[in-house]
């Protein structure tokens, strides 16, 4: 049930990628040191380093000005998805936190994204995550609620249907809608598309299965249940998300 007490009932039109009648699956060093230069007996060594380039604590690692400049000034709580390659499902989460004007890492875990990788122009059925940084606002998912900061709709709803593979059965036990083309305010299976179902939609976070999904970022069941018991909506939560090159650019 939400918190505010309302059921949901019916069957949820919802597809993580994608807009259909029923659920579809996601997936179906610095360098450095340098040693001692010693010179001749009674000269003074001098210490030869490779200095790696500062980090700026006030901005969130290996991202660009374009999407560094996107993140709300309001938000607190950043989840960095890394992804590694264009045409990768591979990716890396990593929460940061705003202490002052500093960006501090609280946690990080290994994830997937879009089997094909990652796209600047999303659509229905390419396979690809949207590269950009979107709120997170509501939640919900098969199981009770852990303790989520957001408002959370538990719903048989959520359930992937047993035909699928057994290793998707448990995709949406917990999920954090990520708020790409979808009202806020509403639980993560509304199936609305503000901008047309051209654009795709349901794309949210939710448990990994170990491979590449339709376009959500999916991670661990720890993960999960942390993300959902620390993202708080006064904190302003944002996913800034995509591969690393389009990321720093």
């Amino acid at each position: 049930m939400r918190k505010n007490g309302a059921m949901r009932t019916g069957l949820a039109a919802m597809v993580c990628g994608a807009v259909a009648v029923t659920l579809s699956a996601c997936g179906g060093p610095e360098g450095g040191g340098g040693g001692e230069v010693k010179g001749h007996a009674g000269a003074r060594g001098e210490a030869a380093r490779t200095s790696a380039p500062a980090v700026d604590p006030t901005r969130i690692p290996e991202v660009g000005d374009r999407l560094q400049g996107k993140i709300p000034s309001d938000s607190r709580q950043v989840l960095a998805v890394y992804g590694e390659g264009k045409d990768s499902a591979d990716s890396t989460a990593v929460l940061y936190t705003k202490s002052g004007t500093t960006w501090e890492k609280t946690r990080s875990w290994a994830a997937h994204n879009g089997k094909k990788g990652w796209t600047t122009d999303h659509h229905e059925g390419d396979k690809r995550s949207p590269v950009g940084v979107y709120t997170l606002s509501d939640a919900g998912g098969v199981l009770a609620d852990p303790g989520a900061r957001m408002p959370y709709t538990q719903s048989e709803t959520f359930q992937a249907p047993h035909y699928w593979a057994k290793s998707h059965w448990h995709d949406f036990d917990y999920v954090i809608a990520i708020d790409y083309n979808r009202l806020k305010g509403n639980p993560p299976d509304d199936p609305t598309r503000p901008w047309g179902d051209d654009k795709g939609g349901g794309i949210w976070l939710h448990m990994d299965h170990g491979s590449g999904t339709s376009a959500c970022v999916s991670l661990p069941k720890p993960a999960m249940e942390y993300l959902l018991r620390n993202l708080d909506p006064e904190q302003h939560p944002v996913v800034l998300m995509g591969d690393k090159a389009d990321l720093k650019a």
